[in-house]
């Protein structure tokens, strides 16, 4: 057992409320209270901080690399805890990797790697991202046209087979490629399907969230947008209760005025969340990388293939945080954007309770990332 040991001196996010004066008390990988300052044992140890917050580890749903190392170009154990291991310096300390529209022996490494690494438990893998193949040409983005291809059967049972051995699966698919029957296969097992590159219209995406889908995929980005007579996956995407959205604000994506309309207009239950979209640049310095053989340049804060197209994004969720914040957003609900609602999506703990694993952050008045504890461990 470890001694237990109190941080203090800033505000606490539990996951729902912003506290004063309270600490978080962290024992044995866990958190084991959260308590009023006054309250603490007067002989505990105690870590004070200069003000800020702190928060429960961000929980990133679409990481694609990081660390230097793009998923998609080493599908193995090692790779995954390179990515995570960057990520987790950055503040994700939950993150699913995710596997950018390949060949399927690649995929079929990628499941067999994130499988390995959960039952190795990796610090960090959450399970596991598949986005793609079974997406529209028409809305490709950087995935590789000639890669693309609808689901069939064997695709299917592939997926469900890996969903039984993996505590989250997310799949991004396209009405395009994928059946409403299919769709409510996937997700009768468990499975998070999300809509993401296509230029499907509105109802067929309803039709897609009504068989089971639950999430759209980088809103705004690689999909039909909202229009006066077609509304699109975008209107699809804010009009359904059942759907939420991941959303990458870099304010390059999506327009800062776009990102304050959106969050206006989302109906619930479901919620808009944040999501990096990194790429191997993530927690590196490296000015380019390769994706299907293709090289990707880092500049100016965006990743572009040689005729501009966004190639993910330059991002991390701290930063998306921040902007989110600067939006006029409530402190409490730009950091929940980054924690429990993308956890909850995927079944997984994030909040500063008893119980509850020691992934804590500490932020400071500027929203800069100082501190981070993964499992009780600091490791920045």
């Amino acid at each position: 057992m470890t001694a237990p040991l109190a941080l203090t001196g800033a505000a606490v996010f539990d996951g729902d409320r912003l506290l004063a004066r309270h600490a978080v008390v962290l024992g044995d990988g866990v958190v084991t209270e959260v308590v009023p300052e006054d309250a603490l044992p007067p002989a505990m140890d105690r870590l004070p901080l200069p003000g800020g917050t702190l928060s429960p580890g961000f929980v990133d749903l679409q990481v694609n690399g990081g660390g230097g190392v793009m998923f998609n170009e080493a599908p193995s154990v090692g790779t995954l805890r390179t990515i995570a291991e960057a990520h987790a310096r950055l503040g994700a300390t939950s993150i699913l990797p995710t596997l950018i529209t390949d060949r399927a022996d690649v995929t079929a490494a990628a499941i067999a790697a994130a499988i390995d690494a959960v039952a190795r438990g990796v610090p960090g893998i959450a399970g596991l991202h598949l986005e793609g193949p079974h997406l529209s040409v028409a809305r490709k983005g950087a995935h590789d046209p000639a890669l693309i291809r609808p689901m069939d059967d064997a695709d299917l049972a592939r997926l469900v087979d890996a969903a039984a051995h993996l505590h989250a699966l997310m799949v991004t698919v396209a009405p395009e490629s994928v059946n409403p029957q299919q769709v409510a296969a996937l997700a009768g097992a468990g499975i998070r399907v999300s809509l993401g590159h296509t230029d499907c219209g509105f109802d067929d995406a309803v039709a897609a969230a009504h068989a089971g889908a639950v999430c759209v995929t980088h809103l705004f980005n690689a999909m039909s947008q909202l229009g006066n007579r077609e509304p699109g996956v975008v209107g699809a995407a804010l009009a359904t209760p059942g759907l939420s959205a991941g959303l990458i604000a870099d304010l390059i994506h999506v327009h800062p005025e776009v990102i304050r309309a959106a969050l206006a207009a989302k109906r619930g239950p479901g919620r808009v969340f944040l999501v990096s979209d990194a790429m191997a640049t993530a927690g590196s310095d490296i000015a380019h990388f390769t994706l299907n053989g293709r090289r990707i340049e880092r500049r100016d804060g965006r990743l572009t293939l040689a005729d501009g197209t966004l190639a993910g994004a330059d991002l991390d969720l701290a930063t998306a945080v921040r902007n989110i914040a600067g939006l006029g957003v409530a402190p409490e609900t730009a950091l929940a954007m980054a924690t429990t609602i993308p956890a909850d999506l995927i079944g997984r703990e994030a909040r500063l309770a008893p119980g509850a694993p020691a992934d804590v952050l500490h932020l400071n008045d500027d929203g800069a990332l100082t501190a981070v504890w993964q499992g009780g461990r600091r490791i920045v």
